[in-house]
């Protein structure tokens, strides 16, 4: 079977910050971004691995979420539980300086953790888990 992951979707409640984040702090690829009904979309990915991306969504979008459900998404995405992603490098050290140097909001410095990688966690704007490893 051919099958690869092709996106993967994170909420976002501030398409600026959250471009600033993606494209300036990871420095990932801006490659679409959609407005609709004073909501945007905005798909971004790591440059050279076109087949690949993030879609930044507004949260609880869907016509069937229910306003309990979308203040419940709200909570969660404000004590950073709702959405994450894991990242990979080559050199997380060298990567997490850069970050730092972004003024990015850093959980966790890099460390080597006892299933195989070192690795190292941040939130973006939207307070998405955002884990980033390397192995070892």
């Amino acid at each position: 079977m051919d099958i690869s992951i092709h996106a993967s979707f994170l909420p976002q409640d501030d398409p600026e910050a959250a471009i600033a984040f993606y494209r300036d702090t990871l420095g990932f690829e801006i490659r679409n971004d959609v407005g609709y009904d004073g909501m945007r979309w905005i798909t971004v990915g790591p440059p050279g691995q076109p087949g690949t991306s993030i879609v930044l969504h507004p949260p609880g979008a869907d016509p069937g979420i229910t306003e309990e459900e979308r203040r419940v998404i709200a909570e969660m995405m404000a004590k950073g539980t709702y959405g994450g992603i894991v990242l990979s490098t080559k050199d997380i050290d060298g990567l997490f300086e850069r970050l730092q140097a972004g003024d990015a909001d850093v959980i966790q410095e890099p460390t080597d953790q006892p299933y195989g990688v070192r690795d190292a966690a941040l939130r973006d704007p939207a307070g998405n888990m955002i884990r980033i490893q390397q192995a070892r």
